[in-house]
């Protein structure tokens, strides 16, 4: 156990901690995290891993991936290679401790053989329709079946049978024999082992019999030596099951661990249920697992989210007993504490529009000297190419300024970041009778660094030199869903999905300086956020931005 000056921070540390204090276990603390490998890792996924870590690690356990592959209609190697690989992104390597369930088919078989000679398992030839209705109600008990009493030598012959495929889909059942009339439905003689006619991705056509989730998954965790295993409130029902379980091969696991819950978060503007994730990617309402407005893990890391960031928000939560509620917004706030002084400060302007000063000498041009992040001087500064054309954004130019705009209109002057006080003094326009090109001119005293007192502005614009401005794409994303309120089973995500989630423009343009940038970089754009070069960037090709969050301190247009 590690050094006590580490501080207890929650209920499931001091459950350890008794047990520990209690000498529980013979062993040292191992916990466990046990996804199903049918879809990707999303952030609710990841709070539930970060509990698990890290009890492990504070008292100097054993942690375990186990990928909880006992059902092979839903699973492939995609999923696995993907969990893995996202688990080990966010600061969460199992290292050497991966394990698959398929590997214990062979033991839950021969443990089940024991506990069908202990008269504690029959084979059940109800319909699945029957059997649904034979359990009862929450209100009324269930009724036993008429094949509950078979013999152990019938019970075992048919299971026999069963594994060797003479019986098909639904015909036959293996239920644990424990009580129809208890007041909790998973113990009212639940379904252990079922038969599926299934292609297992790793153990091919080896079983034609799977045991379910709830029977294997203590077996699973027994066989490991796992000593706390500890789920999410969901589970709380099933804990029952477990225990039986676990009590019921007590011959071969005398210490057997414990489940523990604790509470499920629900993240409002993210998608955590796996069955919405996969109807949202097959059937094509987004870009894929990765789709930057996911909160999968590929989604996040595509988006720009920090490893540093996203612990911080799992650390922010904390951990409580019962279901509780954390805004989107928190993780989006860890995120800028994480960058403000990380992030290179650049140039860029995503709706450009060219102004030409029009006293500037043509054919000169001249550097001048931008600090790389204003929160961290340590970054130090870079140098810009300032010219007679640069690109503004357009939405900082107005023909006519409505009230309280301060930025650039005819008459009015500003400073250009880095550089120059500028006045714009005409503008000139387009067949349709849009602004094209503003026309200004510039004070040579007013350069930044500068001592000049003369007069103050009330703007700052970000700028590029017209002939150093690198096109580029910039995808700017928010909230997926037009609406929190995703209604019941049959969702019609066309009504959902927000259209303006995800919108490209194509005509940004970046400084120089991100020539160089590679995948995964992460800059913030002067006045409009975070942003990160999309991780699929390839060199040689245009850059692709991808907006991570907007700046806490973004103003509103026209300020």
């Amino acid at each position: 156990m590690e050094n006590k000056a580490e501080e207890t921070v929650n209920f499931l540390e001091r459950i350890i901690e008794d047990d520990l204090l209690q000498n529980a276990y013979h062993r040292p603390v191992c916990t466990r995290f046990p996804p199903e490998p049918n879809g990707y890792l999303h952030i609710g996924s990841l709070y539930a891993i970060n509990i698990n870590y890290s009890a492990a690690r504070k008292f100097a356990g054993k942690f375990n991936l186990r990928l909880d592959d006992t059902n092979p209609l839903k699973e492939d190697m995609e999923y696995v290679n993907s969990i893995i690989e996202d688990m080990k992104w966010a600061g969460f390597d199992p290292g050497e401790n991966i394990f698959y369930g398929s590997d214990y088919f062979q033991k839950i078989y021969d443990l089940t053989i024991r506990l069908i000679e202990n008269g504690q398992a029959f084979v059940c030839d109800l319909t699945p329709e029957e059997l649904r209705l034979s359990r009862g109600s929450l209100t009324a008990p269930g009724v036993d079946s008429p094949y509950r009493n078979r013999s152990v030598e019938e019970n075992l012959d048919l299971f026999r049978k069963m594994k060797e495929g003479e019986f098909l889909p639904g015909q036959k059942v293996l239920r644990a024999k424990i009580d129809m009339a208890s007041p909790n439905m998973n113990m009212r003689d639940p379904a252990i082992y079922r038969i599926l006619d299934a292609t297992h991705y790793r153990a091919g056509n080896e079983w034609r019999i799977y045991p379910m989730y709830d029977y294997a998954h203590p077996i699973q965790d027994a066989i490991e030596g796992i000593t706390h295993s500890m789920c999410s409130i969901e589970f709380k029902d099933h804990r029952p099951l477990y225990e039986w379980v676990l009590n019921a091969l007590s011959f071969e696991f005398p210490e057997p661990p414990k489940q523990r819950e604790f509470g499920r978060i629900n993240i409002t503007g993210a998608i955590t249920s796996k069955r919405y994730l996969r109807q949202l990617v097959y059937e094509g309402y987004v870009d894929g697992w990765d789709d930057p407005r996911l909160p999968t893990v590929k989604g996040l890391r595509r988006r720009g989210y920090t490893t540093g960031s996203i612990h911080s928000f799992l650390k922010g939560i904390g951990i409580s007993r019962d279901m509780s509620t954390v805004d989107i917004s928190m993780l989006e706030s860890c995120l800028r504490d994480d960058l403000k002084a990380k992030a290179p400060a650049v140039m860029a302007v995503l709706d450009p529009i060219e102004a030409v000063i029009t006293n500037y000498p043509e054919g000169e041009e001249e550097l001048v000297e931008v600090e790389n992040n204003a929160e961290n001087p340590e970054l130090g500064t870079r140098m810009l190419p300032f010219s007679r054309n640069i690109l503004l954004e357009r939405e900082d130019f107005m023909e006519v300024p409505e009230k309280g705009f301060r930025r650039l209109y005819i008459g009015n002057e500003v400073r250009l970041k880095g550089a120059y006080f500028i006045k714009c003094v005409g503008v000139e326009k387009d067949e349709e009778g849009k602004p094209s090109k503003i026309l200004c001119t510039y004070d040579p005293l007013t350069k930044s660094g500068l001592n000049f007192t003369e007069r103050k502005v009330k703007a700052t614009l970000h700028w590029l030199s017209k002939g150093h401005a690198i096109p580029s794409k910039v995808n700017l994303y928010s909230r997926l869903l037009a609406s929190e309120s995703i209604g019941g089973e049959d969702v019609n995500w066309s009504d959902l999905v927000d259209p303006a989630s995800k919108v490209s423009l194509q005509d940004a343009v970046v400084e120089e300086s991100l020539a160089g940038a590679k995948p995964e970089d992460r800059f913030q754009f002067i006045r409009h956020g975070y942003f990160v070069l999309d991780m699929k960037a390839k060199p040689g090709e245009r850059l692709d931005f991808n907006r991570i969050a907007a700046l806490k301190d973004t103003k509103k247009k026209g300020s």
